[in-house]
């Protein structure tokens, strides 16, 4: 009979056996074989894990019958590269063998490549120099192999490139200048791929915001400027608006404008100018005069408010526009004479015959300087014409003997502005048969004008003296209103109370007899004063108008008669009134 005398014996004492990380679980991973040279019970074998030398085999399982060894889970190359495990094999009569089984884990590329940024600045100023650094990031992969190799790129930029800086490390730097007001932000993608198939990528991205730098100055919307202010304008008027943009942001953008002279050595372009520092909006401050200045050329300049500002300026270019405020001016016949030179016209003229021409000019422009010609009055419409546009003066018809010798035209000159102006000139012309009767003619034109002069100074002669009289007249009606109206309001002279004390004291002054005494009063009602002489009142006589002479008592000598208590009136007071005394 067999006796178990012989122990399981593995084929192979190290079992190696490879298996990829993603493997499944219950994937086979090998299969461990030993055989027994005992026969029955002896002979059969049971696989199971050792746990000599504290190996963990949580991961795999084995099949005790058949020494398959498979996944439990998956494997992850990462965390362990190969497990090593010890399997035993174990007969019915429990003798045993044991053998070791590294299962190397195979890696598969299933870790994309890793961003680490160690530094970085989102703001970089526009004015920053090449090569600048950005950011500073480390790149890794926990793959192995070609699946851990990496490489790292920067995708369409040309203002930004990567450089490497020490092993895994990369420098993101600036390659070229930078302009804010061309591009303001920065979006920088860095992309790592490893070399796995398929191969695994990681992307960063970077926000670069450009800060600003007061590098440009401001720009005008156009090249110059024109613009156009009619004549005789109201002061402070506005003509037009200066416009400039800073394409800088913040302060560096403020734009204020201001006038600067075209030369250094210059004062102020032109007073009569003023720019709005705020919104460039351009006055005339003054009255501006075609004829004195027909355009003003003036520099404008914009500065931004950066430190240290920038500036740019233009021209102005501002056009008087003519306005009709000349009137024409006579330069032929000259009206400054006295008397006015006379044209001479032979009598045996024919129609058409040139007299004279008359000559104007006109201070404004354009169509307000075309004058045009008219007859506006004459001694003989018919006799004479003028050419509008001309203003030569040409007989119409010959001259008759029933023309008078002298004629008389008055031409009007016109402009063509509107409403137009004009001026008048005064034509004298002498129909002669001979001008040897020059002399005379004039002579007789002479004492003819002075005659009219003479009249003319009679006629204001005449209405100063009018004038004079009517004031005279005025004032002396005025003079005799108010004087009646005071004798009105007017008051007795002398009273009875008082009239006692100024007899008494001429008595006593020995100015008057003491047989009579005299009253004065002042009539208000007749306008004149009179005297009236009364009865004789003796100074001892109590105050009572019944007087009784000392030595007479002649009523006859009074023309009056006595005056008694009764003709003084009721209030016997010894006071006169008016009516009473007339």
């Amino acid at each position: 009979l067999d006796v178990n005398d012989n122990a399981p014996i593995f084929s192979q004492e190290l079992y190696v056996g490879q298996v990829l990380e993603n493997a499944p679980e219950g994937s086979v991973v090998l299969r461990v074989v030993a055989t027994d040279r005992d026969a029955g019970v002896n002979g059969h074998i049971s696989y199971q894990f050792s746990q000599a030398g504290g190996q963990s085999h949580s991961a795999f399982e084995i099949d005790s019958m058949s020494g398959e060894i498979k996944l439990t889970k998956s494997l992850d190359f990462e965390a362990a590269e190969n497990h090593e495990l010890s399997v035993t094999a174990t007969d019915g009569g429990g003798l045993s063998a044991i053998c070791r089984v590294l299962v190397e884990v195979v890696d598969v590329n299933d870790n994309a490549p890793e961003v680490m940024v160690s530094s970085f600045s989102s703001h970089l100023p526009e004015n920053a120099l090449p090569g600048t650094v950005v950011a500073l990031f480390t790149i890794r992969d926990r793959d192995a192999g070609a699946n851990g190799k990496i490489a790292c790129a920067l995708e369409d930029q040309l203002s930004f490139s990567l450089r490497p800086a020490y092993k895994n490390y990369f420098e993101l730097v600036t390659v070229s200048a930078l302009d804010r007001e061309e591009t303001a932000r920065y979006i920088l993608t860095v992309t790592a791929a490893d070399a796995g198939s398929p191969s695994l990528t990681t992307t960063q991205t970077f926000t670069v915001d450009i800060s600003d730098v007061n590098d440009n100055a401001p720009v005008f919307n156009q090249a110059s400027y024109t613009m156009y202010v009619r004549e005789n304008n109201v002061p402070t008027v506005l003509v037009g608006t200066v416009s400039a943009v800073d394409a800088d942001m913040g302060p560096n953008s403020k734009v204020t404008y201001s006038l600067v002279s075209a030369h250094p050595t210059e004062q102020s372009s032109c007073s009569c100018i003023s720019v709005n520092s705020e919104n460039g909006d351009v006055f005339v401050l003054r009255p501006l005069d075609y004829e004195q200045v027909k355009e003003i050329e003036v520099l404008v300049s914009a500065s931004d408010a950066g430190s240290p500002p920038l500036s740019a300026n233009v021209t102005i270019r501002v056009v008087v526009v003519d306005e009709n405020d000349n009137v024409p001016l006579v330069l032929y016949p000259s009206q400054d004479s006295s008397p006015p030179s006379s044209e001479l016209v032979p009598v045996s003229a024919e129609a058409g015959y040139l007299i004279t021409k008359v000559v104007a000019v006109d201070a404004d422009s354009g169509q307000n300087s075309w004058l045009s010609y008219h007859l506006l009055r004459a001694t003989d419409p018919g006799l004479c014409a003028v050419d509008a546009q001309r203003g030569e003066v040409r007989l119409r018809r010959s001259v008759t003997e029933r023309d008078a010798v002298k004629q008389k035209l008055i031409v009007l000159v016109q402009d063509n502005g509107q409403p137009p102006l004009s001026a008048t000139v005064v034509l004298s012309i002498l129909l002669l048969s001979d001008f040897s009767d020059v002399r005379l003619t004039h002579s007789s034109l002479a004492t003819e004008d002075e005659g009219g002069s003479l009249t003319t100074y009679l006629i204001i002669s005449l209405v100063f003296v009018s004038l004079l009289f009517l004031v005279s007249t005025a004032a002396f009606v005025v003079h005799k209103v108010c004087k009646r109206k005071e004798l009105k309001d007017g008051h007795m002279l002398y009273g009875a109370s008082n009239l006692q004390s100024s007899l008494a004291d001429a008595s006593a002054a020995g100015t008057l007899p003491h047989t009579y005494c005299y009253e004065i009063s002042l009539t208000t009602g007749s306008g004149n004063s009179e005297f009236k002489f009364l009865k004789p009142i003796l100074p001892s006589l109590p105050p009572q108008l019944h007087a009784t002479g000392g030595g007479t008592n002649n009523e006859q000598d009074f023309p009056c008669g006595p005056l008694t208590m009764e003709d003084v009136g009721p209030d016997k007071s010894g006071m006169l009134s008016a009516e009473q005394f007339n």
